[in-house]
């Protein structure tokens, strides 16, 4: 017993393991993370309320609904592709950093939006067209694979503990911000152009614009330096070899458990062997994010012109307050995750979907100006709970040597399968059973699942992250933590003695109700 009691003793903090956040590097990682996440959402917002149009670009000779249905299979092949995206970008992001990977994939990304453009249509070549929009939209979907994943561990590792939550919230500020610029960009172009204008030339002028964003979200990424926790991970992995010379991982020397455990075959086979159960988990989250996100902003426009007949303006004009909406609270929901925790905003958030999703869409169907604003400013609210919370949470499920590839692999297999294939399913559902309240029994069910999800989630708010010591933003917070360390180191050894001496509850006697020994992450 005395042995077991020694080797679960937690050792005191030392000054050298809490990490001092560098202020304005911070500032620089979450603006040039949160820009990739705005140009990917820009083309995302423009895709969505330009989705009648591109049909009648690229699959003219189908019926209306047709048309939307084929234009959203379109949209919903680069979500096929995204499980590849993570397997590659993921494990790679592990190995050699995480700011190059967000590099590349950055260039891949501005590059195939910025493609689309260029593009023919159909009545030039063909079904050639359509063809080279799916090419342009597999390219797009490869990059993106890397991309959330990779920005969500760029600022969780970046962040302080007690500000993860508000930090990580503007990383899907950027994304809102994205698809604001791109819905209003096309509400701009169809006001001033018509339909025969869009649909004639105007459809290219958001895709032209992706290539300048790139290309300032490329030299923002360029001049980023690699996280604190990647820097100490590599450290740790050239300390435990001996070598002492940070060689890259997987060169240990010529022994063979370790090369396989290091490799990317050795580490998918980790992440689904000792992490499955934190794999589910961050599928379930993810779920309830994407399938709530993308009945919004990509299906929500459609819905209410192609379904409900109303204007092209006000079903534009209508989603795009609630994508402000959505911007303007993001940042406070991720300060409110910092103080009362992760898990209570995913859970009332999943609780509210489950009750609030088809009166929200009752209000949308109803027509006019003044209900249809209810029921989206409902579904904007219950979005802006996952999404303010969302970038804090998922990368804390993992420990950093596996938390780019794990995170990347579980985020993209859970988008491809069930948030970027929603506008397909909920087009493809309504037309054929014409209840328009089938979007509505969508997000229930996303609801129940996400509630399930968040029953089994650990709080990670103000802790560390898996795998690296505390992270504060202040000398003096780095004294104060491991004072209380020292404090915590001094009770636990009080309560290893009684223990020893008084097997029989002299230590559960001595301890206070509620207290908990403080730890390290794992």
């Amino acid at each position: 017993m005395a042995r077991t009691l020694l080797r679960r003793r937690k050792k005191s903090l030392s000054p050298g393991d809490v990490t001092v956040s560098d202020q304005p590097m911070v500032r620089r990682a979450v603006s040039a993370a949160a820009l990739g996440n705005t140009m990917e959402w820009f083309d995302f917002g423009v895709y969505a309320y330009l989705a009648g149009t591109l049909g009648k670009v690229f699959f003219p000779s189908s019926s209306p609904g047709a048309q939307v249905v084929a234009t959203f299979a379109t949209f919903a092949a680069a979500f096929v592709v995204r499980p590849l995206g993570g397997l590659v970008f993921g494990p790679l992001g592990d190995r050699i950093g995480r700011q190059r990977v967000l590099a590349a994939t950055m260039i891949m990304m501005a590059a195939s939006t910025f493609a689309v453009g260029f593009l023919p249509s159909y009545a030039s070549i063909g079904f050639a067209a359509p063809l080279l929009l799916l090419l342009c939209r597999l390219v797009q979907g490869f990059s993106t694979g890397g991309e959330y994943a990779g920005a969500t561990t760029y600022i969780a590792e970046y962040a302080p503990d007690q500000r993860r939550g508000f930090l990580g919230s503007w990383l899907d500020f950027g994304t809102f911000v994205g698809y604001s610029l791109g819905s209003g960009l096309v509400t701009v172009l169809t006001l001033t152009l018509g339909s025969d204008g869009l649909e004639s030339w105007g459809w290219r002028i958001p895709f032209f614009i992706a290539g300048p964003l790139g290309v300032i979200g490329l030299y923002m990424r360029l001049k980023l330096e690699e996280t604190p926790a990647f820097k100490q991970e590599i450290a740790s992995a050239a300390a435990a070899r001996g070598d002492g010379e940070g060689q890259g991982e997987g060169q240990d020397g010529g022994d063979p458990v370790e090369e396989a455990r290091q490799s990317g075959k050795g580490r998918l086979k980790e992440i689904f062997t000792r992490h499955w159960q934190a794999v589910l988990i961050c599928m379930g989250l993810v779920l309830l994010y994407n399938v709530t996100n993308y009945m919004v902003t990509s299906y929500l426009p459609t819905f209410m012109t192609v379904t409900l007949g109303e204007s092209d303006t006000t079903a534009q004009l209508l989603v795009l307050g609630t994508m402000l909406l959505v911007a303007l609270a993001i940042t406070t929901v991720g300060r409110s995750s910092d103080r009362w925790g992760r898990r209570p905003m995913f859970m009332g958030g999943s609780i509210a979907l489950i009750a609030l999703s088809v009166p929200a869409f009752l209000l949308i169907r109803e027509g006019g100006i003044l209900f249809p604003a209810f029921g989206c400013a409902i579904l904007g609210l219950l979005l802006v709970c996952f999404a303010g919370t969302a970038a804090a949470t998922l990368p804390a499920l993992f420990p950093t040597r596996l938390r780019y590839g794990a995170l990347s692999i579980a985020f993209n297999i859970s988008v491809s399968l069930f948030g970027g294939t929603t506008p397909l399913f909920a087009s493809f559902l309504v037309e054929q059973t014409g209840n328009t309240l089938i979007p509505g029994y969508y997000l229930m069910v996303a609801g129940v699942i996400g509630l399930v999800s968040t029953f089994f989630l650990h709080e990670t708010a103000g802790q560390p992250l898996r795998g690296s010591g505390p992270m504060v933003e202040t000398q003096g917070e780095a004294r104060e933590v491991v004072a209380r360390s020292r404090v915590e180191e001094g009770r636990n050894a009080r309560d290893l003695w009684l223990r020893l001496w008084h097997p029989r509850g002299g230590g559960k006697a001595s301890r206070k109700p509620g207290e908990r020994s403080g730890e390290r992450g794992e």
